[in-house]
């Protein structure tokens, strides 16, 4: 996985993405997913330090399989609340500390 991490106004902002879907642009209906080198790219990471990006996070972006898989298992991202986009699973997370 691909993890990015930056720091805004509003807190810590986080994208990660799969590897194979960096580069990508995917499409359904309305929706329109880029997953452009400028916004997710970024280290190559584990499971472990995705996950620990992610409970730091005010704000995430995750796309990919791998990516909102291990973000479910984790209990961070609940799968009523994922969007399958031209057969990429994309999801965002808010927290609200």
């Amino acid at each position: 996985m691909i993890c990015n991490e930056r720091t805004t106004e509003e807190g810590l902002l986080v994208a990660i993405c799969d590897d194979d879907v960096l580069g990508e642009s995917f499409e359904e209906g309305e929706i329109s997913i880029t997953v452009s080198e400028e916004f997710y790219g970024g280290e190559t990471v584990d499971e472990e330090s995705a996950l620990a990006s992610l409970r730091r996070a005010t704000v995430a972006n995750l796309v990919g399989e791998r990516a909102v898989g291990m973000a479910i298992e984790a209990g961070i991202v609940e799968e009523a609340n994922v969007l399958d986009v031209d057969g990429t699973r994309h999801a965002q997370v808010l927290s609200l500390r």
